[in-house]
């Protein structure tokens, strides 16, 4: 993209915003970034500490998660394997052009991280817009994450258990509530309280290994099927036109990398828009290997009988899905803090600005307001994770979130961006850029009502 001169929206400096204020939102980049401070030299000196195939790595790290259970039943709910992949590659070209918009547009605007872009280049109004959908998404993927973990204790629990199962006789330990409830007490909350939370970079890269080696079971266990493992219906077609449209929020939901993408590009060595389009679309053909692979196998083994979290689909005494079970809880056990981390962050910088007090004035007050934030947060996720079903119903509507992140806010700055360039022509390629710009905003405003709607309707009328 051709980058004019012109001056970014001034709007960014409305509410008081100072670079104190600015500090909190830099704690949305991923603990593996390591960037230099914005007041010290140009984007462009190479000062960065990563390298691009580190930046692939870190990108794949930050699309691959706990989204990927729900694939084999996205692949259901579009209508088979033909219409799943399809409808991935086609969102797959517009994924990475919001990376590479994004990675255009902090140059532009010379900020560091995803929702300091939208301020800069956008204003005041779509900023605060862009930090609420940062912080309802985190917090809907908190609860996703929760119930997650109660998913994956039923079966290690039914495995371990050597009694007949029956009615009404289940042990109180046993209950899901208390499982999920005394989990989150002991290991979730007290790694979400500290300040900073660096030391769970290394966690991350072992939750990494961990989604591999759940795609590499779902893949084994399609191609060397149990004997009781019988599919009871492989859809080949979308059973309506629409119903293609319910697999896009696990589509987004997947391959949302976008908020984390701003501080990796400006973290690499030589943070250059070619460069990093070559990085994201490395990483993105990466991970829709293994969602595809995931999808394809998870569904093909149970087809239209696939549970939400296809792990929930196996037998609880196999071994190496226990195995997949133990490992998805460390991932989830890892990312909820780093997720309410990026979602407190957010909440911080808006009281902030709001306030109009700089981070060294409010010191004070700041480990009082961030105990009362943290255990707010883990209260209202956990009680809304113990009387949510499945993560189906959580992912349908934080997917819709996903897509504003993936395609409405990067189309919005690249509008704005081509058009505060001054120019005496607008050229073919200007007018190009502007309309794929109105194009991704109409596309992810469109993603964002249907599913939202579709998840409010289903929700009524369950």
């Amino acid at each position: 993209m051709a980058q004019g001169t012109g001056s970014i929206n001034s709007d960014y400096k409305d509410w008081e915003w100072s670079a104190d204020a600015g500090e909190r939102a830099r704690l949305l980049q991923s603990p593996s970034v390591e960037t230099v401070p914005k007041s010290g030299e140009s984007q462009g000196n190479g000062l960065g500490a990563t390298s691009a195939l580190g930046a692939v790595f870190i990108v794949v790290n930050a699309a691959l998660g706990a989204g990927l259970l729900n694939f084999p039943a996205a692949f259901s709910m579009a209508g088979g394997v033909a219409a799943g992949i399809t409808l991935q590659m086609c969102m797959l070209i517009f994924i990475i052009g919001g990376l590479v918009i994004l990675a255009y547009c902090s140059q532009a605007s010379n900020e560091r991280t995803y929702q300091e872009v939208v301020w800069a280049v956008c204003g005041k109004v779509p900023g605060v817009l862009c930090e609420v959908a940062i912080a309802v998404y985190t917090f809907g993927t908190c609860i996703a994450f929760l119930i997650i973990i109660g998913d994956q204790e039923d079966k290690i629990i039914a495995a371990l258990v050597t009694e007949p199962e029956e009615a009404g006789n289940s042990h109180w330990y046993m209950d899901r509530k208390f499982t999920i409830s005394i989990t989150a007490f002991l290991l979730i909350l007290p790694l979400s309280i500290p300040k900073e939370i660096g030391f769970q970079k290394y966690a991350s890269s072992l939750s990494v290994i961990g989604t591999w080696y759940v795609t590499a079971v779902i893949i084994i266990k399609y191609i060397w099927p149990d004997k009781e493992l019988v599919p009871v219906e492989i859809p080949t077609s979308p059973s309506t036109w629409t119903a293609v449209f319910n697999a896009m929020p696990t589509i987004c939901f997947g391959f949302q990398c976008h908020v984390s993408s701003v501080p990796v590009f400006n973290s690499m060595k030589q943070p250059e828009v070619k460069t990093w389009g070559a990085v994201v679309t490395a990483a993105m053909v990466i991970a829709l290997f293994v969602y595809t692979g995931t999808g394809v196998c998870g569904f093909l083994t149970f087809g239209a009988g696939v549970e939400q979290d296809v792990l929930l689909s196996y037998p609880s005494n196999d071994i190496p899905v226990a195995l997949a079970r133990a490992f998805i809880i460390l991932c989830v056990l890892t990312s909820y803090p780093i997720l309410h981390f990026c979602g407190r962050a957010v909440l911080e910088g808006l009281w902030l600005r709001y306030t109009g007090v700089t981070v060294e004035e409010d010191v004070v007050r700041e480990r009082r307001r961030r105990l009362l934030q943290t255990v707010s947060w883990f209260l209202l996720t956990l009680l809304l994770a113990l009387f949510i079903p499945d993560i189906g119903k959580v992912i349908s509507v934080i997917g819709g979130l996903a897509a504003c992140f993936i395609f409405v806010f990067p189309g919005l700055c690249l509008i704005q961006a081509k058009l505060s360039e001054i120019q005496e022509t607008r050229s073919i390629s200007w007018w190009a850029q502007v309309s794929y710009g109105v194009f991704m905003v109409t596309l992810g405003a469109f993603i964002f009502g249907q599913t939202t709607a579709n998840a409010i309707f289903v929700d009524l009328t369950a």
